[in-house]
């Protein structure tokens, strides 16, 4: 046997911080060197950041990569690292991996296939780099391989696949293996999405399977750039099984996963694969190291994960972690000291206050609360547990009109308390009818509920916003904005009113997952966190605005459609880009109980509603991406903010349909 420790590293970055960046990275590659591990897999783009946007594009950021690349390199001594860079070629940018062996940059790999869909923007910066193409390039003064290259690391070859690479319908992989490749490693940035881990699983354990080698992937951790959260979750697989996994949403700066691969049972493997042909030319690509990889000794490496990823609650675990995540990294990275939410009573602003204390119980369950005051910077003095810790960060605000009622004052007052925020009341009716009364005489008449309704209704969210920001203000606090997005949808929110904060963390949620998860978060709550019960309180409430008076019976759903209807028009027209005609369709087959005027109606009002308020969509706070259905428009759905508004294709279904 010939036995070798490979590892990978999650890393928790942060664009064009090059000082805490090059930490993380000297502090995973200390910890592995401290494991024996020899070869070392960090994710891609690690030295600058993944998310630096058009930062990419300037010549200083290249020059400051290149700097910590260098500063980095005597940290690799005694064993081999990946450090993803941006690197120039004959005038074109490319996403590309550097290769440090022993102290030294032995080569750099540019990336073959690019990102270029959903979150991702890479064909905007990076050219693609072609198979088997083999350059040189100046790095500081010193020439070094460049492209399709392959390492000879003392008779262990190893080659890259970087991120996209593995999820092409050709991979690089399976050239590899015709060149010999014992080990690939995967350094990646790749976000979170419902079920995508279980995606990456299949891809390494497969490549390692089809290809015959050790399969090594990293990935990034945490809120890296404020809308994209990254997992970690990094995988080593072998033989077609996962032999290790990495801990998923941790709070740490790094997380080191480790395990020892045989590579002679790789070769044996790839030697019994029919469909690897030999390559008797010479390599033109292969650069051999003279470094060898430090053998080890038989070790089994269990692929333990934690029982919730095999829940059946998956979707609310994995949600609950991802979005406590970035909320703590958004406030660690602005260097804030917590948060204000606007607590209605309603599920929204209820969720997105619960979320705040699921944050820290998970920081404080990983880190400790010493620990996790140190990584948020909340050490004069450091609270002494999660309770303490969480009735300085949360600052929550019931802020009545006279429409408001008694019911979900109750319910805010024993939400916030149960989950131990500092809550105030703060009665906004007064400057409510201030602001009537001020354009009652400015345009001279009375305003009434039969002729202005909107516009009664969203003063009284609007009063609510100075407030809520004037507490932010003066506490250095992030105001949490509210809004889920199936209001985002429909513009069913008030512009300057419960739109305002500087982060929506559930506008990338439908409302139907959120009060599903709310039932979760009553009955079970995470895994080794426990419920919240007195968010049964809100749970039993239909959701209501309460802008218009009591006697009127105002609720969300009357005032557009039942939520489950909206999320499945949501998922036809703006999922599956369908014209109102085939989604109405499709509702029909779903929704058999309702009949098809009121199907058609839903409709109509939908797709009208959805053109009408692309605006306040460009206009939202950032949202965290969590499934493959964010209406943001920075960053996956984009639509013209003026447009025919589907007014043909809706004549059309009313003409249709009989309406």
């Amino acid at each position: 046997m010939k036995l070798i420790r490979v590892g990978a590293a999650a890393l928790n970055q942060t664009p064009l911080d090059w000082d805490g960046n090059a930490a993380n990275v000297k502090a995973a590659v200390e910890e592995a060197r401290s494991r024996g591990v020899g070869l070392l897999c960090l994710p891609e783009l690690c030295l600058c950041g993944y998310g630096c946007e058009d930062a990419l594009l300037a010549a200083g950021t290249r020059r400051m990569a290149r700097r910590v690349l260098q500063e980095l390199l005597p940290a690799t001594r005694g064993l081999a690292v990946t450090l993803g860079l941006p690197v120039m070629h004959e005038g074109l940018l490319f996403n590309a991996c550097a290769l440090a062996v022993d102290g030294r940059l032995i080569g750099v790999v540019p990336k073959r296939h690019l990102a270029g869909d959903g979150l991702h923007y890479e064909p905007r910066w990076f050219k693609p780099w072609p198979r088997r193409a083999v350059a040189r390039v100046e790095m500081d003064g010193e020439s070094v391989p460049f492209g399709d290259l392959v390492f000879d690391l003392g008779g262990v070859r190893v080659g890259f696949e970087i991120c996209e690479d593995a999820w092409a319908s050709w991979r690089p992989g399976a050239d590899l293996a015709d060149r010999g490749v014992d080990v690939i490693l995967n350094p990646s940035a790749s976000h979170f999405a419902f079920g995508k881990q279980a995606v990456r699983r299949r891809l390494v354990a497969d490549g390692s399977r089809a290809f015959g080698v050790a399969y090594v992937y990293s990935n990034l951790v945490g809120n890296e750039a404020g809308r994209a959260i990254y997992d970690g979750g990094v995988l080593i697989g072998a033989g077609g099984a996962i032999v290790a996994q990495g801990e998923r949403f941790s709070f740490q700066g790094h997380v080191l996963t480790d395990a020892v691969t045989d590579i002679d049972a790789a070769r044996m493997q790839r030697a019994q694969l029919a469909s690897r042909v030999p390559n008797p030319e010479q390599d033109p690509g292969l650069v051999r190291a003279g470094f060898v990889l430090p053998e080890d000794k038989p070790v089994v490496s269990p692929d333990a994960r934690p029982p919730w990823e095999d829940s059946e609650y998956l979707e609310e675990e994995e949600f609950t972690r991802a979005v406590a995540l970035g909320l703590f990294d958004y406030m660690r990275k602005t260097r804030s000291s917590g948060f204000v939410v606007s607590l209605s009573g309603g599920a929204d602003s209820t969720a997105v206050a619960c979320l705040v204390r699921l944050m820290v119980d998970l920081a404080c369950g990983e880190l400790g609360a010493a620990g996790a005051a140190r990584r948020a910077a909340l050490e004069n003095p450091a609270p002494a547990d999660a309770a303490e810790m969480t009735r300085r960060l949360l600052t929550t605000a019931y802020q009545p009109t006279r429409n408001s009622s008694a019911t979900t004052r109750d319910a805010a007052r024993v939400v916030a308390e149960a989950i131990g925020a500092r809550h105030l009341e703060i009665d906004v009716d007064g400057l409510a009818e201030q602001y009537v009364s001020l354009i009652e005489r400015a345009i001279g008449r009375e305003l009434s509920w039969e002729t202005d309704d909107i516009a009664l209704q969203n003063i009284q969210a609007r009063v609510r916003a100075p407030g809520a920001w004037m507490l932010a203000n003066i506490e250095n606090k992030l105001l949490l904005a509210t809004s889920n997005r199936s209001e985002a949808a429909v513009g069913y929110a008030t512009m300057d009113g419960d739109t305002c904060g500087g982060i929506s963390p559930i506008a990338g949620i439908d409302k139907a997952f959120l009060r599903r998860w709310l039932d979760w978060l009553e009955r079970r709550g995470p895994d080794g966190v426990g419920p919240i019960p007195a968010v049964a309180c809100v749970n039993r409430l239909k959701p209501t605005a309460e802008l218009r008076p009591q006697d009127r019976g105002q609720t969300d759903e009357d005032d557009l459609m039942p939520y489950d209807v909206l999320d499945a028009i949501e998922h036809e027209a703006i999922g599956q880009k369908r014209s109102p005609a085939d989604a109405l369709a499709s509702l029909k087959a779903r929704f058999p109980g309702y009949g098809p005027d009121a199907l058609a109606g839903w409709v109509e009002r939908f797709y009208t509603l959805w053109c009408r308020n692309q605006w306040k969509r460009e206009r939202y706070a950032p949202s965290f991406h969590v499934d493959d259905k964010n209406l943001d428009p920075k960053t996956w759905c984009r639509f013209p903010i003026l447009s025919g508004g589907f007014r043909r294709e809706l004549r059309d279904l009313k003409s249709d349909s009989g309406m």
